[in-house]
């Protein structure tokens, strides 16, 4: 036996063992011998040197990520029938890849091949090294005959170097049914160097179970997703969207997960409704494994079982550095029973935790161990304090960090400690564009500033949107940290130097129809060593829905009603 997968085994075996802890960790050394099936080459299939395809077996695109100074990933997977578990024989498929200088391979810099796995259910996930710092490059991918579309993508400049700027986006929350990606290729036309994806890449529910306030303009392809095959073909549904591949042809990709990916509101080890722990584990195993199949992340995050390694940091020179959080995995269960609840005994324990012991203190190292002008947790959910109770009361989310209160104050305590400055948070899951200040006693509003967050709206979850809703208003009076809102849907785009950090929000006037225009709603600024958001532009939008486009008064009530109905049954109604 393997040295590693025997101490691996020993180590589990030796722990406690109860009837969750038996299903996970039997999981997990499952997922450790997969793990060395794929990194030793010997799953004994045999490989096909001539495949042939029943259709284009690159239709979910390609994209590259995780990027380093001299390093990327390159990613593709072949899915000739991509909804109907990618249509593969169970062979081993080689894959030519090439990396070049110019895009048309005339300065090809690397090439190789690579092997598509059924395990994986033939994804390719490429590590290229040895590339220059700093570098634009254009990729490809080789099957049979077939040839991949063109790929860009960009390395990190080396860690430390002095930079003069980094240009990027930010996005979230694209629920399939709700709209379309217009968004995305908006997005693919910036200049930017990297995007960051923050999670609800797909959604879990069945045809037309989660309804768009102003209805649903596509479908998803089958029932509530519980299996493997089922968790890739939504994952492939979602990826054949010509949109999102354009957005993950033109820059490399920062990925991290929120809840969608397996179950809403999930945390841990614990399902949301519905499910035993032993049926949930299953869920979230085959769950892992398929968001792994479908994004360039290293072989680092291979799942071991239900557990999958995602946090991690990116330094662009000693500009920024990038915390890549996971706010799901090593989660305490919601506090209060989940939805927007006054604070308890429960919410405001403090020993709860939403990170879990070892990312905290990994994320605690990172932040006094950096030398960067700028430290960024990239991550899911509102990080600020957030009082939903228009009255006398506190309403706070459960399922955000004022759930997890004492695990906040813990990072705002060390931020202090060891005078971080120029923190910046950006965060996703809430379907809205939010802006605020972090601060240190959030009761006063005189308190030090720490940081700033940006919240960016969806790509497309909660269907058209709007300047405002109908709390608005209220709700940024009882929170004066709090500094815009709207509604609108699309990304955000920071532009960092070391004097400034620019943030545009930019945002579409509708979704449930293709074509629409991109406009920059708003734009903040925070100056270095001056905390604090600066408005800049305040622009309401020029252009609107189109008539067409528009829903009649007593369908649009309806829906709203169902959906608020639906949402407040699932204990998630957010803001």
């Amino acid at each position: 036996m393997d040295d590693m997968f025997k101490s691996e085994s020993e180590r589990l075996l030796r722990r406690p063992m109860n009837r969750r802890n038996f299903l996970s960790q039997s999981s997990k050394v499952a997922g450790i011998a997969l793990g060395m099936t794929l990194a030793n080459n010997f799953n004994g299939l045999k490989v096909e040197a001539a495949p042939q395809f029943t259709n284009y077996p690159f239709t979910l695109g390609v994209t590259s990520g995780d990027p380093l100074a001299d390093s990327v990933v390159l990613w593709t997977r072949l899915a000739p029938e991509p909804l109907n578990g990618g249509g593969m024989p169970y062979h081993n498929i080689p894959v030519q890849w090439e990396i070049s200088k110019d895009e048309k391979f005339h300065k090809l810099v690397d090439s190789g091949t690579e092997i598509a796995r059924p395990e994986l259910g033939h994804s390719v996930h490429v590590e290229v090294t040895n590339l220059q710092p700093n570098r634009q490059y254009y990729f490809r991918f080789i099957a049979g005959k077939e040839v991949s579309p063109l790929g860009k993508t960009k390395t990190l400049p080396p860690p430390g170097e002095q930079l003069a700027n980094l240009t990027f986006a930010f996005a979230s929350c694209q629920q399939f049914e709700h709209g379309y990606y217009t968004a995305y290729k908006h997005m693919a036309e910036e200049n930017l160097d990297l995007v960051i994806h923050l999670g609800d890449y797909i959604y879990e529910y069945g045809p037309n179970e989660y309804i768009a306030k102003t209805g649903n303009v596509r479908t998803h392809s089958g029932p509530e997703i519980i299996t493997l095959e089922d968790y890739r073909n939504r994952l492939a549904q979602y990826k054949s969207d010509k949109d999102l591949q354009a957005a993950h042809a033109a820059f490399p990709w920062i990925v991290t997960w929120d809840d969608h990916e397996v179950e809403n509101n999930y945390a841990d080890e614990i399902p949301e409704k519905g499910q035993s722990v032993e049926e949930f584990l299953k869920r979230r195993a085959n769950a892992y494994q398929a968001y792994y199949e479908h994004m360039p992340l290293r072989r680092a995050s291979i799942p071991h079982g239900i557990d999958m390694n995602l946090y991690r940091r990116f330094s662009y020179g000693n500009l920024i550095d990038f915390h890549v959080l996971d706010t799901r995995q090593y989660r305490d269960d919601q506090a209060n029973g989940d939805g927007i609840k006054p604070p308890s005994a429960e919410s405001m324990d403090p020993n709860r935790t939403l990170l879990g012991q070892a990312q905290e203190q990994w994320l605690l190292e990172g932040l006094s161990r950096s030398e960067a002008k700028w430290n960024v947790l990239a991550q899911q959910i509102f990080f600020n304090q957030l009082d939903f109770d228009t009255g006398e009361g506190i309403k706070y989310n459960m399922d955000a960090w004022d759930g997890y209160a004492a695990n906040r104050d813990r990072i705002l305590d060390h931020l202090i400690k060891e005078k971080v400055e120029n923190l910046v948070v950006l965060t996703g899951d809430v379907h809205a564009n939010w802006a605020g200040d972090i601060k240190k006693d959030y009761n006063d509003p005189s308190s030090e500033i720490l940081g700033s967050e940006f919240v960016g709206t969806s790509i497309t979850s909660g269907g058209d949107g709007a300047e405002k809703r109908k709390d608005t208003d209220a709700i940024l009076a009882e929170n004066p940290h709090i500094k815009f809102f709207n509604d609108y849907r699309g990304y955000v785009r920071c532009t960092v130097t070391p004097e400034k950090w620019t943030a545009d929000y930019r945002v579409v006037p509708f979704v449930s129809q293709p074509g629409a225009p991109i406009e920059t709603r708003a734009t903040f600024e925070i100056r270095d060593q001056s905390p604090g958001l600066n408005l800049k532009k305040d622009n309401p939008l020029k252009t609107k829905i189109h008539k067409s486009n528009e829903v009649e008064g007593d369908r649009i009530k309806a829906q709203e009603e169902a959906h608020e109905k639906q949402m407040n049954k699932r204990g998630t109604l957010t803001p």
